[in-house]
């Protein structure tokens, strides 16, 4: 789910970038990459493994310079790890040096890189991203946001990207809506553009507006432009699950308090799934707020009964499953004094692989409580996701392999409840249509790839 950042118009753009991705650290983990355009219009690349904190030093950001930057932090969603697959790309173009950074999934990538093969085009990783610069070099439109907009107008599925070209940044949205992507201001009248709003508080700009699905603006210095939206009629179908687990709680998104929304989740589920116990904790941190709306609603004290070290990563978006696994051993420890002797109501946000639940289930035992009651505070994920999370397939899902209650025993609880597809999508409507296709299969932007029997590519 990686996390993207744009400045234009700010003196030291790259330290500002570099400060954004901090705050999108929870997107991707695997590597971060800062570009930024000097005075003169070249572009200077710098993409290392890792966290931004431990990357970037304050020397290597005064290699550069400039009003312009971009930033990614990533998160590989079909493997493809290494830096030949990191962001930001940058080339050479005919209108100025070209750097881009995407997140999202394009889900006619496959078809597009075999075209341009067929027609000379050389690749360098495996990401489908680079599909998008080589279309845009390859359009013969007279101007460059006619070549982005035909470029991007031949993309299906999700994509959020911004783009630089010479001094301009251009930042867009697929006309479905899938990943979002926000705009803000800063005091002096530059801008920024990220993938949350949680990156512009931390730089001191000023939340303006959510670019809308399709829309795609043009900044220059302090001066920003709507342009033509990518023609289309696609549906709106904001991913849920950017609400349900990816964005962090005081973020906005499509309008929507990432917490409020949470809380939402929670009450609903509260109401859907009762328990009678004695406490109310979360699996910390993606999962606070929801536990805390199950508390208000059901009436049942709110402690906290598992403790995280903040300095293990974000478990699920570890690429490889024995990543996971070690993760979860270290990740977490239970609170045997709020714990030992208590019936209590576990809240998680999803259950995906399950792997980590076992584990926190086998701790919360340990410490000797009573009685285990886990809820979901969303629908059981049954189906694999082609716009930009990790479920690349059915197999690893537990809620396509067995029923509710055989996930109950597998878990070892005492019971299982989750909120229903209607309440999840009724209690944050005001935010809506959603994609919910990992929920419900059903999957709106076409999935051309897989309709091909061409292999999906690595994304962003």
């Amino acid at each position: 789910m990686c996390g993207i950042v744009g400045v234009s118009g700010a003196a030291d753009a790259a330290r500002l970038v570099f400060m954004g991705l901090y705050a999108l650290q929870h997107r991707g983990q695997e590597s971060v990459g800062i570009s930024a355009v000097n005075d003169d219009g070249y572009a200077r690349l710098s993409r290392r493994g890792g966290l931004a904190a431990e990357a970037f030093s304050d020397e290597d950001l005064d290699t550069l310079p400039g009003s312009l930057s971009l930033g990614h932090t990533r998160y590989s969603t079909a493997g493809g790890a290494g830096l030949v697959n990191s962001q930001p790309i940058v080339v050479s173009y005919r209108e100025g040096d070209l750097g881009l950074v995407h997140n999202g999934n394009i889900t006619n990538a496959g078809l597009l890189r075999t075209e341009l093969v067929e027609e000379g085009a050389l690749f360098q990783g495996t990401i489908d991203s680079e599909v998008i610069v080589h279309l845009i070099a390859r359009s013969r439109c007279p101007s460059v946001e006619e070549q982005i907009t035909e470029a991007l107008s031949r993309l299906t599925g999700a994509f959020s990207v911004i783009i630089t070209v010479g001094q301009t940044l251009y930042a867009a949205r697929d006309p479905w809506g899938y990943r979002p992507l926000c705009l803000g201001r800063f005091p002096d009248g530059g801008w920024m553009a990220a993938s949350e709003s949680c990156a512009l508080d931390l730089v001191g700009a000023t939340f303006v507006r959510d670019i809308e699905p399709g829309e795609m603006i043009r900044i220059r210095g302090h001066e920003l432009t709507s342009l033509k939206s990518i023609d289309s009629n696609a549906p709106r179908q904001h991913c849920i699950f950017e609400l349900v687990y990816f964005t962090r709680p005081d973020s906005r998104v499509w309008g929507q308090s990432v917490d409020r929304a949470r809380r939402a989740f929670g009450r609903q589920l509260a109401r859907e799934q009762p328990a009678e116990a004695d406490i109310v904790f979360s699996v910390p941190d993606s999962s606070n707020s929801a536990a805390l709306g199950y508390a208000e609603e059901s009436g049942i004290p709110y402690e906290l009964g598992l403790i995280r070290n903040h300095y293990v990563g974000r478990t699920f978006i570890h690429p490889t499953q024995q990543g996971r696994d070690f993760r979860v051993r270290i990740k977490y420890n239970a609170v045997r004094e709020v714990l030992e002797g208590q019936r209590v109501v576990v809240v998680d946000d999803s259950l995906v692989r399950g792997t980590t639940s076992m584990g926190l289930i086998r701790l919360i035992r340990e410490a000797g409580a009573a009685e285990v009651h886990f809820r979901i505070s969303s629908p059981p994920v049954r189906y694999p996701c082609f716009y930009g999370i990790d479920m690349p397939t059915r197999e690893e899902l537990i809620g396509a392999r067995l029923t509710v209650e055989e996930i109950r025993q597998r878990l070892n609880v005492d019971s299982l409840g989750y909120l229903s597809l209607e309440g999840m999508v009724d209690a944050v409507s005001e935010s809506g249509p959603f994609c919910h296709a990992c929920f419900s299969g059903e999957y709106v932007a076409p999935l051309l790839d897989l309709e091909h029997g061409l292999e999906v590519p690595t994304t962003c």
